[in-house]
């Protein structure tokens, strides 16, 4: 292991956190935290300082999405991954559909496969880099894929998919949402966790439901299915209209978000945000497309995620040496998806990240493997 290589501090980012999530939290999230103390940090989530935080996200969301009438905010603890439970519980009639072209979608896949409850899913398949599109199925009650597949970035439409009746559309945003373009309507159930675009961190999630979603969630609520009261989401709707969550939700978290909501939505909301992130993620695909040992993993250009940039490394670039000598220089987090098993590097451009700080984390790596190579 040779010794570490010294980046010159010119071409050092002014802030080297590129993570694909959680992601980089700024400066003015810190000072809302502090600003939170003692008014709303360590107060009851049932009393007004902490279900005014709620109702003002849900707003924000409301606003930063343009919500058709009907549609709604939902939260509640635990993340996507307990959100692939609920809805698993709340959401799936009889059965699902998915399509799983990396390892979120497979995850959520497993969960409504495995449930007792309904009959085994669907599962449409593409291999790692590619994606794969719903499609009709005599059956399906609803429909479910990734937005932006965030172990592999790749990007996948929003669409409805064309006769299939009063089925669900179920879109995992977790890394799309609040740094992608979306039309919110294709979607039944647009569901997220905040350390992503949000900048947050984990151990919540957020779901937009649409009128036939609520539907579907009173119509099973009702049915008689034993369903878990901290995977119902009949009981999430009942709180979240009321602002608050089951049970004790992590402030902090509330506080960050909002945080970086004001400001999505005061530098021209949506559309700002996914300007940003395409703008860094466009760095990284130009650096790849004219950089003779690097490959874009996802070869197909419509479906490179503008959020997380995935680019193999030719085999005498070692990525993690590469990653060793920008880590110990301050520039962390550029790391592959483990269970892919490839030598790549996967960077997360979350609208709070600077793309003049993706400038300089190109130039850093053309630096490093200049001298790693001689």
């Amino acid at each position: 292991m040779t010794d570490i290589i010294e980046i010159p501090a010119h071409l050092l980012p002014q802030d080297g956190r590129f993570g694909s999530g959680p992601s980089k939290v700024s400066d003015a999230q810190i000072a809302a935290l502090v600003a939170s103390q003692p008014g709303v940090l360590g107060t009851s989530h049932r009393q007004p300082p902490v279900k005014n935080l709620v109702g003002d996200i849900r707003a924000m969301l409301t606003e930063l999405y343009a919500l058709p009438e009907g549609y709604e905010v939902l939260l509640g603890n635990g993340g996507s991954t307990l959100f692939w439970d609920a809805a698993a519980f709340s959401l799936v009639r009889e059965r699902a559909q998915h399509c799983a072209f990396g390892e979120f979608g497979s995850k959520f896949a497993k969960a409504t496969d495995s449930a007792p409850h309904l009959a085994a899913s669907s599962i449409l398949t593409a291999p790692a880099g590619e994606i794969v599109l719903p499609r009709a199925e005599d059956g399906i009650d609803t429909y479910a894929w990734p937005h932006n597949e965030t172990s592999t970035g790749a990007i996948a439409p929003v669409e409805r998919p064309a006769d299939i009746g009063d089925a669900l559309t179920v879109v995992d945003a977790t890394s799309a949402a609040g740094g992608v373009r979306v039309d919110i309507a294709q979607a039944d159930v647009y569901y997220f966790a905040p350390q992503k675009s949000f900048a947050s961190d984990g151990g919540l999630w957020f779901a937009i439901v649409s009128p036939a979603a609520i539907a579907r969630i009173e119509e099973i609520a009702a049915s008689g299915r034993w369903i878990p009261e901290s995977l119902s989401l009949a009981v999430a709707l009942t709180n979240s209209r009321a602002n608050q969550t089951l049970n004790t939700p992590a402030i902090a978290t509330l506080v960050m978000m909002r945080a970086q909501l004001e400001w999505m939505i005061a530098s021209g909301g949506l559309g700002f945000a996914a300007d940003r992130s395409a703008r860094s993620s466009g760095v990284v695909y130009d650096w790849a497309e004219r950089t003779p040992w690097t490959e874009t993993f996802v070869t197909n250009p419509a479906h490179r995620s503008p959020v997380v940039a995935t680019i193999d490394l030719h085999q005498s670039v070692d990525s993690a040496e590469l990653r060793r000598h920008l880590r110990a220089n301050g520039v962390v987090d550029i790391d592959p998806y483990r269970k892919l098993g490839r030598n790549q590097i996967r960077v997360g451009v979350y609208p709070a990240v600077d793309p003049r700080d993706v400038e300089s984390l190109v130039q850093c790596m053309d630096y490093l493997v200049e001298k790693l190579l001689t």
